[in-house]
């Protein structure tokens, strides 16, 4: 070692001063409240850290979209003008198929990009690093532009590897969470299972003697049936809480992408039909009712893609912001006129609406023929924080 301000690590020489203010960043990271609120303090230091106008950290959900999208340098007004979150296309899909870090100085001069959605600021130079523990990719890190225009550099990609591995760990501690509390769901509803079992077959068992009872007797008085129906009553509430108890226990632990993946799994989507979810992997602070609505207006509009489309695919997208939810359901498929369509009540747009009305929420149906059709859901609630999750 040369320098004693600096450190030698496989042919890689990093200020001291840099570890230490990583060191400080990953503290600060590890501090966090919530999953996203580190992610996003990843992605904001990391900005900082090599002096980058833009940087994003996007986890992979194995099915071609994101499971979360933290972005760092951009205002929630220039999120909002964006048209889509990203796709895990371009750039991003190669440093997910190659699993390398990939450093540009120019992107659209780059054969592997795929260029930028509708209201996405222009950038130039990119550099980005995979997250991943071994062979296991969790993730990807990058950032375009370098605050002072240059291209860059062997160091700066050290130190968003650095920073990438420490990502890898924080997003490895919330997959173990998520399958402890996933097993703790399934340990609940065995317990339910055997209340069910003990309690409720039990009482059924009982009341079934007692109509046999009532069976082989010829003086049967009118009211004799009215314990027996009261008694039925009974067992129809005792099931009915269980029911609601463990529907209230499993709404706790649904995510927004847990959510969008339950409508698509109830519903047939045709084999050459790709459905991307773009949608955060965190709690849904909405009541269960609220919750179900939704769900119903996102599954009546993925029905009209699947039946009446003829699209290639599907997109849907949640943005949460600090009072409102926005779901947005997009085709590429054959469209429709809507004035025409909207006079004969088609395609349940009518109940869409009212259903979005009575929660105090706005649906917002657009088409163009031969283009395709956006749906935008928007309903009020209460939330902690707000972001950009895709």
């Amino acid at each position: 070692m040369g320098n004693s301000n600096e450190v030698m690590m496989l042919d890689r020489s990093i200020p001291l001063s840099k570890l230490k203010e990583i060191t400080s960043i990953v503290m600060h990271a590890a501090s966090a409240d919530t999953f996203e609120q580190a992610l996003q303090r990843i992605a904001d230091a990391t900005r900082e850290l090599v002096q980058a106008r833009y940087a994003a950290l996007g986890v992979p959900d194995g099915h071609g979209g994101l499971t979360h999208f933290r972005v760092s340098g951009l205002t929630p007004e220039q999120i909002e003008k964006i048209a889509h979150p990203p796709m895990g296309r371009g750039l991003l899909g190669a440093i997910m198929e190659e699993r390398k870090p990939i450093m540009v100085n120019r992107i659209t001069d780059d054969p592997r990009s795929s260029g930028f959605p509708h209201g996405h600021p222009p950038m130039d130079s990119f550099l980005g690093v995979p997250i991943k523990v071994g062979d296991e990719l969790f993730g990807m890190l990058y950032l375009t532009d370098r605050l002072d225009g240059e291209s860059f550099s062997q160091e700066d990609q050290w130190l968003v590897e650095t920073m990438a591995g420490y990502a890898a760990l924080a997003i490895a501690g919330r997959n173990l969470h998520d399958k402890n509390r996933q097993l703790t769901l399934l340990k609940e509803r065995q317990r339910i299972g055997m209340a069910l079992h003990d309690g409720v077959i039990q009482s059924l068992y009982a009341l079934g003697m007692h109509l046999d009872m009532i069976r082989t007797r010829t003086d049967v008085p009118s009211d004799t049936f009215k314990p027996v129906i009261d008694g039925l009553n009974g067992v129809i509430e005792d099931i009915r809480d269980h029911i609601m108890n463990l529907r209230r226990r499993d709404n706790e632990n649904w995510t927004y992408r847990a959510l969008m993946e339950d409508v698509v799994s109830h519903l047939y989507i045709p084999q050459q039909m790709r459905v991307v979810i773009n949608a955060p992997d965190r709690p849904v602070p909405m009541a269960l009712e609220d919750a179900e609505s939704v769900c119903m207006i996102v599954r009546e509009a993925l029905s009209n893609a699947v039946r009446h489309a003829g699209a290639c695919t599907v997109t849907i997208t949640v943005w949460y912001y600090p009072d409102s939810l926005k779901i947005i359901v997009t085709d590429d498929g054959e469209g429709f006129d809507f004035d025409a369509l909207t006079k004969n009540e088609g395609l349940g747009v009518r109940n869409m609406h009212e259903r979005a009305h009575l929660h105090g929420g706005t649906l917002e149906v657009t088409s163009m023929v031969n283009v395709g059709t956006t749906v935008t859901l928007l309903v009020p609630f209460q939330s902690p924080e707000s972001g950009f999750n895709a």
